[in-house]
Protein backbone atom coordinates (compact mmCIF):
# COMPACT_ATOMS: atom_id res chain seq x y z
CA UNK A 1 0.00 0.00 0.00
CA UNK A 2 1.33 3.52 -1.37
CA UNK A 3 1.98 5.82 1.79
CA UNK A 4 -1.08 8.14 0.00
CA UNK A 5 -3.49 5.48 -0.13
CA UNK A 6 -2.15 4.85 4.30
CA UNK A 7 -3.50 8.29 4.70
CA UNK A 8 -6.67 8.29 2.90
CA UNK A 9 -7.90 5.23 2.27
CA UNK A 10 -9.89 4.27 5.27
CA UNK A 11 -12.35 5.58 7.12
CA UNK A 12 -10.72 7.55 10.38
CA UNK A 13 -10.89 5.97 13.64
CA UNK A 14 -12.06 8.11 16.66
CA UNK A 15 -9.10 9.83 18.74
CA UNK A 16 -9.83 7.64 21.42
CA UNK A 17 -9.40 4.21 19.53
CA UNK A 18 -6.55 5.63 17.41
CA UNK A 19 -2.89 4.57 18.85
CA UNK A 20 -0.74 7.78 19.27
CA UNK A 21 2.29 8.66 17.50
CA UNK A 22 4.25 7.24 20.13
CA UNK A 23 3.12 3.92 20.55
CA UNK A 24 3.52 3.58 16.45
CA UNK A 25 6.42 4.61 16.57
CA UNK A 26 8.08 2.06 19.06
CA UNK A 27 5.67 -0.99 17.92
CA UNK A 28 7.54 -0.58 14.31
CA UNK A 29 11.11 0.62 15.16
CA UNK A 30 12.58 -2.23 15.11
CA UNK A 31 11.32 -3.10 11.97
CA UNK A 32 11.49 0.20 10.38
CA UNK A 33 15.70 -0.33 11.30
CA UNK A 34 15.78 -3.54 10.08
CA UNK A 35 14.64 -2.48 6.45
CA UNK A 36 16.99 1.02 6.63
CA UNK A 37 19.55 -1.41 7.50
CA UNK A 38 18.70 -3.56 4.82
CA UNK A 39 18.92 -0.63 2.29
CA UNK A 40 21.84 0.98 3.33
CA UNK A 41 24.06 -1.90 4.80
CA UNK A 42 25.35 0.36 7.72
CA UNK A 43 24.23 0.88 11.33
CA UNK A 44 25.01 4.33 11.29
CA UNK A 45 23.06 5.34 8.26
CA UNK A 46 20.32 2.85 9.07
CA UNK A 47 20.17 4.63 12.50
CA UNK A 48 19.90 8.31 10.75
CA UNK A 49 17.52 6.85 8.33
CA UNK A 50 14.33 6.08 11.35
CA UNK A 51 15.66 8.87 12.89
CA UNK A 52 14.88 11.06 9.60
CA UNK A 53 11.75 8.72 8.51
CA UNK A 54 9.94 8.90 11.58
CA UNK A 55 10.19 12.92 11.91
CA UNK A 56 8.84 12.88 8.51
CA UNK A 57 5.91 10.33 9.63
CA UNK A 58 5.06 12.56 13.28
CA UNK A 59 4.65 15.69 10.99
CA UNK A 60 1.95 14.06 8.60
CA UNK A 61 0.77 11.65 11.19
CA UNK A 62 -2.34 13.69 11.98
CA UNK A 63 -3.65 12.77 7.84
CA UNK A 64 -3.13 9.02 8.74
CA UNK A 65 -6.46 7.56 8.86
CA UNK A 66 -5.71 3.77 8.61
CA UNK A 67 -3.22 2.84 11.62
CA UNK A 68 -3.29 -0.15 10.36
CA UNK A 69 -1.30 0.61 7.57
CA UNK A 70 1.28 2.84 9.48
CA UNK A 71 3.79 -0.04 9.09
CA UNK A 72 3.65 0.28 5.37
CA UNK A 73 3.33 3.87 5.39
CA UNK A 74 6.62 4.44 7.31
CA UNK A 75 8.62 1.52 5.70
CA UNK A 76 7.57 3.98 2.61
CA UNK A 77 9.25 7.09 4.38
CA UNK A 78 12.18 4.76 4.85
CA UNK A 79 12.69 3.89 1.40
CA UNK A 80 12.31 7.67 0.59
CA UNK A 81 14.63 8.98 2.45
CA UNK A 82 17.33 6.79 1.91
CA UNK A 83 16.77 8.04 -1.85
CA UNK A 84 16.98 11.47 -0.60
CA UNK A 85 20.54 10.39 0.55
CA UNK A 86 21.53 10.26 -2.62
CA UNK A 87 20.18 13.21 -4.19
CA UNK A 88 21.98 15.53 -1.62
CA UNK A 89 25.35 13.68 -2.80
CA UNK A 90 27.56 16.29 -4.85
CA UNK A 91 30.83 15.42 -6.22
CA UNK A 92 32.91 18.34 -5.77
CA UNK A 93 35.87 18.94 -8.34
CA UNK A 94 38.90 18.80 -7.91
CA UNK A 95 41.05 22.65 -8.37
CA UNK A 96 44.49 20.20 -9.23
CA UNK A 97 44.92 20.03 -13.11
CA UNK A 98 44.46 16.67 -14.83
CA UNK A 99 47.79 17.51 -17.05
CA UNK A 100 49.57 17.37 -13.60
CA UNK A 101 48.48 14.04 -12.67
CA UNK A 102 51.11 11.32 -13.05
CA UNK A 103 50.20 8.72 -15.49
CA UNK A 104 49.78 5.31 -14.13
CA UNK A 105 52.53 2.97 -14.73
CA UNK A 106 52.48 0.26 -16.99
CA UNK A 107 51.34 -2.70 -16.10
CA UNK A 108 54.31 -5.04 -15.07
CA UNK A 109 54.45 -8.65 -17.03
CA UNK A 110 53.70 -11.36 -14.64
CA UNK A 111 56.73 -13.61 -14.87
CA UNK A 112 55.65 -15.85 -12.45
CA UNK A 113 55.19 -19.88 -13.04
CA UNK A 114 51.75 -19.50 -13.16
CA UNK A 115 51.29 -17.10 -15.56
CA UNK A 116 53.79 -18.89 -18.15
CA UNK A 117 51.69 -22.33 -17.67
CA UNK A 118 48.42 -20.31 -18.27
CA UNK A 119 49.72 -18.26 -21.55
CA UNK A 120 50.84 -21.12 -22.70
CA UNK A 121 48.05 -23.46 -21.91
CA UNK A 122 45.80 -20.31 -24.01
CA UNK A 123 48.39 -20.24 -26.87
CA UNK A 124 47.33 -24.43 -27.36
CA UNK A 125 43.99 -23.99 -27.43
CA UNK A 126 42.90 -23.76 -31.01
CA UNK A 127 42.13 -20.85 -32.58
CA UNK A 128 38.70 -20.95 -32.74
CA UNK A 129 38.32 -21.41 -29.01
CA UNK A 130 41.38 -19.21 -28.24
CA UNK A 131 39.71 -16.03 -29.90
CA UNK A 132 36.00 -16.40 -28.34
CA UNK A 133 37.26 -17.04 -24.78
CA UNK A 134 40.36 -13.91 -25.14
CA UNK A 135 37.83 -11.75 -26.48
CA UNK A 136 35.75 -12.12 -23.45
CA UNK A 137 38.52 -12.52 -20.15
CA UNK A 138 40.84 -9.73 -21.55
CA UNK A 139 38.93 -7.24 -23.48
CA UNK A 140 35.21 -8.04 -21.37
CA UNK A 141 33.46 -8.35 -24.57
CA UNK A 142 29.94 -9.90 -23.88
CA UNK A 143 28.89 -13.11 -25.88
CA UNK A 144 26.69 -11.26 -27.46
CA UNK A 145 29.37 -9.09 -28.80
CA UNK A 146 31.90 -11.99 -29.25
CA UNK A 147 29.07 -13.65 -31.46
CA UNK A 148 28.52 -10.53 -33.67
CA UNK A 149 32.78 -10.18 -34.23
CA UNK A 150 33.02 -13.44 -35.00
CA UNK A 151 29.99 -13.81 -37.18
CA UNK A 152 28.50 -16.81 -34.94
CA UNK A 153 25.79 -16.67 -33.38
CA UNK A 154 24.95 -16.26 -29.73
CA UNK A 155 24.52 -19.82 -28.91
CA UNK A 156 27.81 -20.79 -31.15
CA UNK A 157 29.69 -18.15 -29.25
CA UNK A 158 28.80 -19.64 -25.98
CA UNK A 159 28.76 -22.95 -27.18
CA UNK A 160 33.06 -21.72 -28.23
CA UNK A 161 33.82 -20.13 -24.62
CA UNK A 162 32.48 -23.38 -23.01
CA UNK A 163 34.47 -25.68 -24.57
CA UNK A 164 37.20 -23.40 -24.67
CA UNK A 165 37.30 -23.09 -20.52
CA UNK A 166 37.06 -26.93 -20.41
CA UNK A 167 39.63 -27.58 -22.22
CA UNK A 168 42.32 -25.15 -20.85
CA UNK A 169 40.61 -27.11 -17.45
CA UNK A 170 42.03 -30.06 -19.10
CA UNK A 171 45.27 -28.71 -20.42
CA UNK A 172 45.98 -26.99 -16.74
CA UNK A 173 44.85 -30.32 -15.11
CA UNK A 174 41.87 -29.49 -13.13
CA UNK A 175 38.68 -31.17 -12.86
CA UNK A 176 36.02 -30.02 -14.66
Amino acid sequence: MSASAALTSAPSTTASEAPSFEALAETHRHSLFKYAYRLSGNKEIAEDLVQDSLLRAWRSFARLQNPAAALGWMKTIVRRENARRFERIQPRESAMPTEELPTQPAQDYDTSTDAFVLRRALRALPEEYREPLILQVLHGYSQQEIAARLGLSGAGAGTRLFRARQKLRAALGERS
